[in-house]
């Protein structure tokens, strides 16, 4: 799966191994929101002041392990 800081949160968790993980590593408590299912990475990002960029980073490593 390409994940950009448009991809839905949901589908990262759903699509992306590991993801759960980096979510957590940067506090964003997704698991149990119900907004994931309509929030991007970008807007998450956002809304717990990270920088979207550092994220994504992170979930783009997952998927060259994979």
């Amino acid at each position: 799966m390409a994940i950009s800081k448009d991809t839905l949160i949901a589908d990262i968790l759903k699509e992306t191994p590991g993801s759960k993980d980096i979510f957590e590593k940067f506090n964003m408590g997704c698991i149990s929101c119900l907004g994931i299912q309509s929030e991007t990475l970008e807007k998450g990002c956002m809304m717990h002041g990270l920088d979207v960029n550092e994220v994504l980073k992170e979930l783009k490593k997952l998927g060259k392990n994979n």
